[in-house]
């Protein structure tokens, strides 16, 4: 009877050692994975207006939605430079940039476009439309058109310096997260780690849930351990938002 209940033992042990090692092996790499395979759909994939993706870019994170943004952006410089230099006006190659650009939000684009077609105040209307974060191309784009018609600067050259420096920008932006995605993944590690041992100590007979339900002592401590794991997510994701904002 020893020998038996010491094997089944030992299996349980062994069961909860490899669920533990599955479930840190996907903490660690899966969200990555899933973020690099999200990055690549929205590249190759245009955005359309009404389709699943414009509507899943819209419900996303704010920076998720910034992001999207600023490389719809980039491929608007990109655009308004290739059609000046095929010689068309600066309005109407403003127009047809951004309508072949894939912008999560291409409704809240129609004043600019009507501006660009009407030869409307574009700077105003580019300002007008920018969003709050991934709008820079837009407000560079607008002091670029003041220094176009005040100064009688080349557009296209200017353009071609906005993109220049976005492109650096969004590098830059990658890097950062991609330096990041090893600390946050440690830090969902971590939150998870009083689950495993919940796990583990049922695997052993300790019936940890009886105790956490079972009374004050049990309660409090649950209480005290949801708090701090609440606590140390929140200043995680605190210090990475702010090394992003760098």
């Amino acid at each position: 009877m020893v020998g038996a209940t010491v094997d089944v033992t030992a299996d349980d042990m062994m069961a909860t050692a490899l669920v533990l090692a599955a479930v840190a092996a996907w903490l660690w790499m899966g969200a990555d994975l899933g973020a690099a395979r999200l990055r690549r759909m929205r590249r190759r994939r245009p955005i359309v207006q009404g389709s699943l993706h414009e509507r899943f870019i819209a419900r996303a994170r704010p920076s998720r939605r910034a992001d999207a943004w600023r490389i719809a952006s980039i491929e608007l410089c990109q655009g308004l430079s290739a059609e000046l230099a095929a010689g068309r006006t600066a309005g109407e190659a403003l127009a047809r940039a951004v309508g072949a650009a894939g912008f999560p939000e291409p409704v809240a684009l129609r004043p600019l476009v009507a501006a660009a077609r009407d030869g409307g105040d574009v700077p105003a209307a580019l300002l007008a439309v920018a969003p709050e974060h991934g709008g820079e191309a837009f407000r560079g784009l607008a002091a670029c058109w003041k220094a176009s018609v005040t100064a009688g600067a080349g557009l296209a050259v200017l353009v071609d310096r906005v993109a220049g420096s976005l492109r650096e920008a969004q590098a830059h932006r990658h890097e950062v997260a991609a330096q990041l995605a090893g600390p946050r993944a440690t830090a969902r590690l971590l939150a998870a780690l009083p689950v495993l041992g919940l796990l583990m100590a049922a695997g052993l007979g300790m019936r940890p849930l009886h105790f956490l339900f079972g009374g004050p002592a049990g309660a409090g401590c649950l209480a005290v351990g949801l708090a701090l794991d609440a606590c140390g997510l929140w200043w995680t994701h605190r210090l990475v938002t702010r090394a992003q904002r760098i």
